[in-house]
């Protein structure tokens, strides 16, 4: 979808089409979560500090988020998709792989199938989205940004390679903005340059990573599209508007953000095993501790409980700007912990 938060906005509100409009918290030390093709043009992006953003775009309009009415329409969109395939794997409210191959409408090509959902979409939605259209999972998820918004672009064998080739490094779908500028530094701009690098020394460079960069640079993704994706964790954490530095304040905030997760928590009807803490200190600076327990987590007491020993356990050393708190390591039927067997004598 196209700056999907942003475009539900407009849709919902119409004095605000046509202008600069970030979804997000307007305070100090706010976050933008989505903005407007109008905004983008002045270089506000989502992630970046709402300050900031005003500082680009003085026009700027905040709205807050309306989750429930995101996934509202997104459930929507998913309900056109799953009528051309079961093969449906969402990123996340606004972005979703389909596999095609065997399309349930009997469509002669994948490319026919992508403009036909967008028109769908649109009508049904009057909200826009983009698509790209190949064989694999990452050169369509790359495909997909080159005719933003409300377009398509088809990588088809014959072409790919050149495609990559010309990709700078930056734009690679699983390149993040820290590895792009070590590649940079080290001259490796484009997909040409990255594909003159052998397996061996990528592996050295960037360790397992290093085996995903060597084989997408020469258009290999053997990634299957799945339905059903394991969910890794759940969590929740708090930017606060004024450093925090007494421990009191520190305790009253993290109960707060452990009441969120556990409401989140409770209607996953997930097992967690362990708790991780985060926090960032008024320099930007990120530390995680973690706990594992016996069994998992069953109640609000415990969650609180064993949050607030994470946090005494700790010695801050400057004001905290943030503070989070993430379940993970989730229980499954195959997954069980390890009984203690005993012998009788």
């Amino acid at each position: 979808m196209d700056a999907f938060y942003a475009s539900v906005e407009q849709l919902d509100h119409p004095e605000l089409k046509g202008k600069p409009v970030a979804v997000g918290g307007s305070r100090e030390r706010g976050v933008v979560a989505a903005a407007s093709y109008e905004a983008r043009r002045y270089g506000v992006r989502s992630a970046m500090a709402s300050k900031l953003a005003k500082r680009k775009c003085p026009q700027l309009i905040f709205v807050p988020p309306r989750f429930s009415r995101y996934k509202e329409i997104s459930n929507q969109i998913r309900s056109i998709f799953m009528e051309y395939t079961d093969l449906v794997e969402p990123l996340s409210l606004d972005e979703a792989y389909l596999d095609v191959t065997f399309s349930k409408k009997g469509k002669p090509s994948a490319t026919l199938i992508a403009q036909e959902i967008r028109k769908r979409i649109f009508k049904e939605t009057s909200l826009t989205a983009s698509a790209g259209v190949s064989f694999n999972k990452f050169l369509a998820k790359v495909a997909s940004d080159v005719n933003k918004p409300n377009g398509i672009f088809v990588v088809t064998p014959d072409i790919a390679q050149d495609f990559i080739d010309e990709l700078e490094v930056r734009r690679f779908y699983g390149i993040g903005k820290v590895t792009a500028e070590k590649l940079n530094k080290l001259g490796i701009w484009f997909g040409r340059d990255l594909k003159l690098i052998d397996r061996t020394e990528m592996v050295r460079l960037f360790g397992k990573s290093g085996h995903y960069y060597y084989e997408i640079c020469r258009g290999i993704d053997n990634r299957q599209v799945e339905p059903f994706r394991e969910r890794k964790s759940i969590g929740a954490e708090e930017t606060f508007s004024t450093d925090l530095f007494l421990q009191k304040e520190l305790e009253t905030q993290l109960l707060e953000v452990a009441e969120t997760v556990w409401d989140r928590y409770k209607r996953s009807n997930l097992k967690a095993k362990t708790l991780t803490m985060k926090y960032k200190y008024t320099d930007f600076e990120q530390h995680t501790r973690s706990r594992t327990i016996a069994g998992w987590f069953t109640t609000h007491v415990e969650l609180t409980a064993e949050s607030l020993s994470l946090l005494h356990s700790e010695q801050f050393v400057k004001g905290i700007r943030l503070l989070g708190l993430t379940l993970s390591n989730f229980q499954t039927e195959e997954k069980r912990d390890p009984v203690q067997l005993t012998i009788e004598f």
